[in-house]
C-alpha cells in the first residue's frame, strides 16, 4: 500500500547575502515583499518540525509541487538541494518547479542543474516535462507551469505541446493499471484572486486533457491554502487537491504549515485512497491531524 506525501511552497529562508546588483530586476519587488512582509511569517523551525513529522510517516514517495526558493538566487538553489537531500534521495522525492523557482530567465535551468534527478523521471520525448515516477501501483506525473514573469505577476502557463505529452503519459499509465497522480504548481481551477495575475494560462487546455484521459488525483500548490476542488474526468469527478504552504507560520494571513499523506491500495482493478492532512493550528504547539477523508472506495 504506497504512501504518497504532498508538500509545497517551502520558500526556504532566510535569504542569503544579496548584492545590490542582484536586485536590478524583478527581484527588487520580491525582496521587498520578503523583507517587510513574507519573511516574518515563515519561521524555519516550523518547516523543520513539519518535514520531520512527514518523514516519520515513512512515505514511499514525496511530491514537492514547487516554490522551494524565493528569488532564484544561486545560493538559494544550493540551500534547496541540501533540504531535498534531508527529506530523501532523488528516487523517493519528485519536484516540479514553481514561479519563485523560475523568477528570472534561466531559473529553470539553474534549478534543473542543482536539483538534478529530483526534478526528472521517465519521459516519452527529450522534453523534461511531463515526467513520471512509478511507485508500486502509483504513477506520479510531474508537469511544469513555471515561467518567468514581469514584476507583480506570478502566473503560470500550460501549453498545447505539454498537453500532448501529458495525454500520452496518461493513456500509457492507465493501460498499465496505475493510480495516476498529476502534480503541477499553479492551480488548474478558477478559485484564484486576480487570476489574470496569479492563475494558470492554459487552464482550459489542462482541464481538457484531464476530461479526455482522466486521472485519479491532481495536486497543486501556489495559493498557500489547503483546498479541495474537482475537475471533470471521462467517468466522473477527479479530485483536485491543494495544500497550504509548508513555510507558513501561525501568525500570518494564510493557514499554518501543512502536508498531506495519501494511502493508496489496489483492490483488483480498483483503488482505495485515503487522504490525511497534518499541520499546525493557529494556536498551540505541535502538529495535529487536521483532516481525514476517503477519496476513493470503489
Amino acid at each position: 500500500m504506497p504512501k504518497i506525501a504532498h508538500i509545497s511552497d517551502v520558500h526556504l529562508g532566510p535569504l542569503p547575502r544579496i548584492s545590490p546588483w542582484d536586485l536590478f530586476n524583478k527581484r527588487i519587488t520580491g525582496y521587498a515583499n520578503w523583507r517587510f512582509k513574507r519573511g516574518a511569517h515563515m519561521p524555519h523551525d516550523l518547516l523543520d518540525q513539519l518535514t520531520l513529522h512527514m518523514k516519520q510517516q515513512s512515505p514511499d514517495l514525496i511530491a514537492v509541487s514547487g516554490d522551494l526558493v524565493n528569488l532564484s538566487l544561486p545560493l538559494e538553489f544550493d540551500t534547496a538541494r541540501e533540504w531535498l537531500e534531508e527529506i530523501g534521495p532523488p528516487e523517493k522525492v519528485a519536484v516540479v518547479p514553481g514561479n519563485h523557482d523560475t523568477y528570472l530567465l534561466g531559473g529553470l535551468e539553474q534549478a534543473t542543474e542543482k536539483w538534478g534527478e529530483y526534478m526528472k523521471g521517465t519521459t516519452l520525448s527529450d522534453k523534461q516535462f511531463p515526467f513520471w515516477r512509478q511507485e508500486d501501483c502509483v504513477a506520479l506525473i510531474g508537469c511544469s507551469s513555471a515561467i518567468p514573469t514581469p514584476p507583480f505577476f506570478a502566473h503560470g502557463e500550460f501549453d498545447e505541446e505539454q498537453a500532448e505529452r501529458l495525454a500520452e503519459i496518461l493513456k500509457l499509465t492507465k493501460e498499465a493499471g496505475l493510480f495516476r497522480i498529476v502534480m503541477i504548481h499553479h492551480p488548474p481551477h478558477s478559485d484564484v484572486k486576480q487570476i489574470w495575475r496569479r492563475g494558470l494560462k492554459g487552464l482550459d487546455i489542462f482541464k481538457r486533457v484531464i476530461k479526455e484521459h482522466g486521472a485519479e488525483l491532481v495536486l497543486h500548490g501556489h495559493l498557500h491554502r489547503s483546498m479541495i476542488n474537482r475537475l471533470d474526468g471521462p467517468n466522473g469527478d477527479v479530485p483536485l487537491i491543494g495544500v497550504a504552504a509548508a513555510a507558513s507560520g501561525q501568525g500570518g494571513k494564510n493557514p499554518p504549515a501543512r502536508y498531506i499523506l495519501f494511502d493508496i491500495q489496489k483492490l483488483g482493478s480498483k483503488f482505495e485512497c485515503q487522504m490525511t492532512e497534518y499541520g499546525f493550528q493557529r494556536v498551540g504547539d505541535g502538529i495535529s491531524k487536521r483532516l481525514e477523508l476517503m477519496l476513493y472506495s470503489v
